[in-house]
């Protein structure tokens, strides 16, 4: 039985939209600052975001028109990103396969448009398409930053293919279109896999270095340490599960709670074994294995997030499972001379399966809201506006505490104010730092 929970869901459900079709664990993603976009298998794509309709901000979900996608095609995966500076624009990823009758026919979608004011237009850019027949067959579509030199950074995608190949698309500015290009040039960790690959992140660290993880459908995982100048891979590292892997999330935390510094850590999630987070990878690699005890008890976990749900600076882990439950936990900072682990906070269940989860500011009003992809449709969380509310208050009360205390240390001996004592002041208070929230 799963461990009980300490704590109940802070999350409260403020809408759900339900699809004609079932979506799958690649089917959402965020395109924009406030906008979702979620696939379903017979050829739909929807919009969600919240607009003021009548003076109230209301959920609505549309289905967009995307160009060049078959009304009897299905949507293996889909992805967005915004343009690296200092280049503008919205760019979606769509892949697909075409059943023609007598074959099956691989697809990627690249919708991009150059017209000045229509960057991020999702109408218009859904009608500027670039189609690409595949010869594989499609999995997780990926986008990552990368650096190129004295050009600077680009964001490009990624997708892992049935052939046990990653595969790099780069936009190419002077023919305004994104191109194949050997993923070895830009990503040497990400060549001459095992088996084929289900999931990847990557995740930029200090020194111009970076972290890549991957995990197969043999149940491989390959994490790396690469340098970006190079790129070189400085030191590589692989284990071996028994069932095929649905998540790696590259994420930090702090190492120790009287240690400044913050260690990056390996989530892996797979279809049967307990979810395991390898800790201080740069330094350690995967010999620091802890695990996520009970998470194998909610069937095959599908889809992981990570992200400060409490605001103490913090990230928790989210963990959704076939078997409908959305399962946090959070970390416990060891005793002097232990081992940290991972307890359960909480857990939520649904009427089906969970496929996707991210978190977003879709109402923006600065409190994000979890957005959770099921089998039937789309769950949009908020966080309890009372326990907020209350935390915010707590936390303006602490700043305005160091405020005063900061005054009464410093004595008042300006009687003249002018401009230059005005900035000194106000560079004092900016050197206060005030509790995040």
């Amino acid at each position: 039985m799963l461990h009980e929970a300490k704590e109940t869901c802070p999350f409260s459900e403020d809408s759900f939209s339900r699809f004609l079709t079932q979506s799958n664990m690649y089917g959402l993603c965020q395109a924009g600052q406030q906008e979702l976009l979620a696939a379903t298998l017979k050829g739909k794509v929807v919009c969600f975001k919240y607009q003021d309709l009548l003076q109230k901000i209301r959920p609505v979900a549309k289905e967009v028109q995307f160009t060049y996608i078959p009304v009897d095609a299905e949507i293996v995966s889909i992805d967005a990103f915004t343009k690296s500076p200092p280049n503008r624009g919205l760019v979606v990823g769509i892949t697909f396969i075409k059943d023609s009758g007598d074959k099956a026919t691989p697809f990627l979608n690249i919708y991009c448009d150059y017209e000045p004011g229509s960057e991020f237009n999702l109408e218009s850019i859904a009608q500027s398409c670039l189609n690409l027949e595949l010869q594989f067959t499609p999995f997780q579509l990926y986008h990552t930053e990368v650096h190129c030199g004295d050009a600077g950074s680009e964001t490009v995608f990624l997708l892992s293919g049935h052939d046990q190949r990653i595969h790099l698309y780069k936009e190419n500015a002077s023919l305004h279109q994104f191109e194949e290009q050997p993923v070895e040039k830009l990503f040497p960790e990400l060549q001459k896999l095992p088996s084929n690959v289900l999931w990847m992140d990557v995740l930029s660290i200090p020194g111009d270095r970076r972290l890549s993880a991957f995990g197969c459908q043999n149940g491989c995982v390959g994490l790396a340490l690469v340098d970006q100048t190079g790129p070189e891979v400085l030191q590589s590292w692989s284990i071996q599960q028994d069932s095929p892997i649905s998540t790696v999330l590259l994420f930090p935390l702090p190492c120790q709670s009287d240690s400044p510094h913050e260690g990056y850590n390996l989530l892996v999630t797979s279809t049967i074994e307990m979810a395991v987070v390898y800790r201080d990878v740069q330094e350690s690699g995967v010999s620091r294995p802890v695990c996520l005890a009970g998470s194998d008890q909610s069937d095959a976990l599908l889809c992981a997030l990570t992200v400060d749900l409490d605001f103490d600076g913090q990230r928790e882990i989210l963990l959704g499972t076939h078997g409908q439950e959305l399962l946090c936990y959070k970390f416990q900072q060891p005793m002097r001379g232990a081992t940290g682990q991972f307890q359960l906070q909480w857990r939520r269940s649904f009427k089906s399966p969970l496929l996707s989860i991210i978190y977003l500011d879709l109402t923006g009003d600065g409190l994000k809201e979890l957005a959770i992809l099921t089998l039937k449709g789309l769950h949009i969380l908020q966080h309890s506006l009372t326990s907020t509310a209350d935390l915010v208050l707590q936390r303006l009360a602490q700043r305005v505490s160091i405020l005063t205390t900061a005054s009464e240390v410093q004595p008042i001996t300006l009687i003249y104010y002018t401009e230059e004592s005005d900035v000194a002041a106000n560079k004092e208070l900016d050197a206060i730092e005030p509790p995040s929230i």
